[in-house]
């Protein structure tokens, strides 16, 4: 009876204390996850002797990571909305079978990035702003960091359909179980065992096991609504475009965050040196920070949307999607004010090293100005994700960081010297923004009418049918 209401209070639940029973988890996990990369970088950073060096080295494996992650992105997240929205529907084996294919398609992905990326580390290291004397650090992470590939791909795909059933409370143990063992072995691997980078590596290898084994017993267990079978994981077309066509704009995002990373590091590299690669590294960690809790909360809320959206619920979806707006902008308000007026706060806990703190404080308030206001795309994006809108979601994935940013990066340096490279991020996000705010509204709209014709269509062939009985 348990996992009967569990699903159904997506649409019965008083929507405020509902919202908050997902959301604060579900930002729990998200920050938590955060710690994987984030301890990593503490540790390695108060490295005596080459922390600060070693640290640059890491944060060039960040384009790598991010990569493998956004490909975890477009088989969850792709799949998630899609099984949330048929549970609205009560097609409970459509749901299954989404599950089933988008866990095929994260295996078939674990492969091919670990042969990929174990084969081409090196160049690929080079050409995301590594030099000389950090390659060796970059290395020594990330090959490492490859083995666990399978597991990264199954705790961060997969859990995304534990919180997508509203169970937002065992998706967050699932990140937090792996986050513990992660902290707890960090310093041992690092310090203890004298291992340095490596030893970091291990340890979120190690941990993001442990994850993945978590979450895929929940899924294959009684206590998921929708369950993890062997026979739906064979790949089938019609379910795998619908996973495609909502999971490329997620993908994009994502994979994205790498070619802006590249971008960056390339362009400070040749313009700055290590040292200002060295304030990206930081801000990145930063900025993880700041917009990781608001994707918590979008996340947490989106099977609400979805859930309702399926149902035919029109002013449950309409006041959710309100609600989370509000809420996202106030997040990214206080936590990116923060960096904007306070930047010493962040930037010390990085780095024990004078000049690289000081450069960060001077560029980070320039850098996040606008991040204060996306809390504003991030709740756009996640309705539009949860809503099935797969065309409009792409288009917003593609604007700010492939349209805007990218060229940006590379246009104001020639003008601007180094300090045209952290201007790109403010100009990028203010018109992305700007314009997403205007196509939500209207696209929106028109959603919005369109259930309610729904409705009403629906209500009418009811009545019709009781006539005749």
């Amino acid at each position: 009876m348990e996992t009967e209401t569990r699903d159904e209070k997506l649409g019965r639940a008083p929507l405020g204390k509902l919202m908050v029973s997902l959301a604060v988890p579900a930002v729990a996990a998200q920050l938590i996850n955060v710690l994987y990369n984030i301890v990593d970088r503490i540790y390695i950073g108060h490295i005596q002797g080459y922390g600060d060096v070693a640290l640059t080295g890491v944060g060039v494996t960040f384009p790598i990571i991010m990569l493998i992650s956004a490909f975890s992105a477009f088989a969850g997240m792709g799949g998630a909305p899609l099984a949330s929205i048929e549970l609205g529907k009560s097609n409970y084996s459509r749901a299954e079978r989404i599950l089933g294919n988008s866990a095929g398609l994260l295996v078939i992905f674990s492969v091919f990035l670990t042969v990929f990326f174990s084969i081409f580390k090196i160049p690929i290291l080079y050409a995301f702003g590594a030099s000389d004397v950090t390659i060796v650090y970059a290395k020594e992470y990330i090959s490492i960091y490859l083995i666990g590939t399978v597991f990264v791909q199954l705790a961060l795909g997969l859990n995304t359909f534990i919180s997508g059933q509203g169970a937002a409370r065992t998706a967050m143990l699932s990140v937090l179980i792996g986050a513990v063992i992660n902290i707890c072995l960090d310093p041992v691997f690092i310090f203890g065992v004298n291992m340095g980078v490596k030893g970091a590596a291990l340890a979120t290898v190690i941990s993001q096991a442990v994850s993945a084994v978590w979450v895929v017993h929940f899924l294959v267990s009684k206590k998921s609504v929708i369950r993890l079978q062997l026979k739906n994981m064979r790949l089938k077309k019609d379910i795998l475009m619908q996973i495609a066509g909502l999971g490329i704009s997620p993908f994009i995002m994502q994979s994205t965050e790498s070619m802006v990373s590249i971008t960056l590091n390339s362009g400070l590299q040749r313009y700055g040196g290590d040292l200002y690669v060295g304030t990206m590294s930081i801000m990145t960690s930063i900025m993880q920070l700041i917009v990781i809790p608001v994707q918590g909360i979008t996340q947490g809320i989106q099977p609400i949307i979805s859930y309702n959206y399926g149902a035919g619920n029109k002013d449950r979806v309409q006041k959710t999607i309100v609600r989370m707006i509000l809420v996202c902008l106030t997040a990214t308000l206080l936590l990116g004010g923060i960096a904007v007026l306070k930047p010493e706060v962040y930037a010390g806990i990085f780095t024990d090293n004078v000049e690289l703190e000081k450069l960060t404080c001077q560029v980070m308030p320039v850098y996040f100005l606008v991040i204060t206001i996306f809390g504003i795309q991030s709740a756009c994006q996640t309705t539009f994700l949860a809503l099935g809108q797969a065309k409009v979601s792409l288009f917003i994935a593609l604007l700010r960081k492939v349209i805007l940013l990218i060229p940006l990066a590379i246009i104001l340096p020639k003008f601007m010297g180094v300090n045209g490279i952290y201007l790109a991020e403010p100009i990028a996000d203010i018109c992305s923004i700007l314009t997403i705010s205007v196509l939500f509204i209207f696209i929106i709209r028109k959603i919005l009418r369109n259930m309610e014709k729904n409705v009403m269509m629906s209500s009418s062939k009811e009545k019709e049918e009781q006539r005749h009985e």
